[in-house]
């Protein structure tokens, strides 16, 4: 008897395929106003020259981003996007603060899909951010947005109101601040600052820092007389 021949793997649905293309499109744009940015700087870079260097049209531009800068830190959100779903997947009883932490940690060490730091040039782009008012506004859109979410998975965990319990928020300000402030040395410190090259390490050093003062302001407990 001769075996019937195995049934060919189904194509991917259009859907899927459509995604796919779209993701490329995205990030070929991306990269392209990452490089411009970098290369004329952020007044001489056009939505125009960003469009012909990615090889679409100015309204392929349009369906993808607002503007140019937010092109340019589409790194940002797709990475602070990564956070939140790791934070939503950490361990329910895990205390909100040292999920937010261990979520920070396992995005910047993965290896297979590496955090942004890991690329070429976002240190030099994340330093622009820090100078140019149009990037930096740009980049505070994305922050507050992803820290909005942050919020909501912090309450849901808490089983919290995220808008009337300030749990959730203060956790989130004070995990993302820590974050914020080790992102901003570290594109500050140079391409070749030895002591800011491990992120990872340094983001790890800013949180034990907050654990440190946190404790030395716990107020000691009295007994009354």
């Amino acid at each position: 008897m001769t075996a019937a021949n195995p049934s060919p793997a189904p194509s991917p649905a259009p859907e899927d395929r459509r995604r796919r293309q779209a993701r490329r499109t995205r990030d070929a744009l991306a990269e392209a106003a990452c490089d411009l940015l970098l290369e004329r700087g952020i007044a001489a870079t056009t939505v125009e020259a960003i469009a012909e260097r990615a090889d679409v049209t100015r309204r392929t531009f349009s369906r993808h981003f607002t503007g140019k800068e937010e092109a340019a830190l589409d790194f940002v959100r797709r990475d602070a996007d990564r956070i939140n779903a790791l934070l939503r997947a950490r361990p329910a009883g895990e205390p909100p603060l040292l999920a937010y932490r261990r979520a920070v940690r396992a995005w910047l060490v993965d290896p297979v899909d590496p955090a942004w730091h890991a690329r070429p040039r976002m240190r030099r782009l994340l330093a622009l951010a820090d100078s140019e008012p149009a990037l930096f506004a740009a980049y505070q859109r994305i922050r507050v947005d992803a820290q909005e979410e942050s919020i909501r998975i912090v309450a849901a965990r808490l089983g919290a109101d995220g808008v009337r319990d300030v749990r959730p928020a203060a956790v989130v300000d004070a995990a993302a601040g820590v974050l914020l402030a080790a992102l901003r040395l570290w594109a500050r410190g140079g391409e070749r600052d030895a002591g800011a090259a491990d992120l990872a390490a340094l983001v790890e050093r800013a949180y034990d820092a907050l654990t440190t003062e946190v404790a030395a302001a716990a107020p000691e407990s009295t007994t009354e007389e």
